[in-house]
């Protein structure tokens, strides 16, 4: 199915001379003389080979047919990180290298969406935001205001992020998987 690449995003699969891509960053740029044009940062499935490609923005590009489905994490081991589909319970495994800098997110149980192309599974889509708690951060100053003013913390899953001061450790904080960016404190 032929798309133009200014409607490429990130998790999309392209199929370039018959190698399928899986798309990390789509970006567009529009100057003001000139053409605009999508810039396009890409991960072979095959071997993980990382390349970028610029598109005018009009151009067509072959996006593979891949049907998203609905799977929960179980857990990692020496093979890979292990899912399960709650509908039919086939376990499918995939490698590191697919699922990326997104692993430290995955959490037992968690509802993912893997993109299936030919049965296997070529990427991992994992939900916007996630509830963790926080581990430690540095006390708040005195004198500082509660709006604006951010402070270091790290996460259970040990990812450093900026929180407002008044969060203290321990807790529990909703956290946007695609930038590590807080969100607002755990209604739970």
């Amino acid at each position: 199915m032929k798309v133009i690449a200014s409607q490429l995003r990130k998790g999309n699969i392209v199929d370039l001379d018959g190698k399928l891509y899986v798309v990390l960053n789509a970006e567009n740029f529009h100057p003001g003389k000139g053409t605009p044009t999508t810039q396009v940062d890409m991960r072979r499935i095959s071997d993980g080979v990382k390349t970028q490609m610029r598109y005018k923005t009009t151009d067509g590009v072959e996006r593979a047919h891949v049907e998203d489905m609905e799977f929960s994490y179980l857990y990692q081991d020496g093979d890979g990180f292990h899912f399960m589909n709650d509908a039919t319970y086939d376990q499918v495994t995939l490698q590191a290298d697919i699922i990326g800098d997104q692993a430290v997110y995955l959490q037992e149980g968690m509802k993912v969406q893997l993109a299936i192309h030919e049965g296997a599974a070529v990427s991992i889509t994992l939900p916007q935001k996630v509830t963790l708690e926080i581990k430690e951060t540095e006390p708040a100053m005195k004198g500082q205001t509660a709006s604006g003013s951010f402070k270091p913390a790290i996460l259970s899953n040990g990812v450093r992020i900026m929180v407002p001061t008044h969060i203290v450790a321990g807790t529990r904080v909703v956290v946007m998987t695609a930038d590590n960016s807080y969100v607002e404190r755990a209604k739970d």
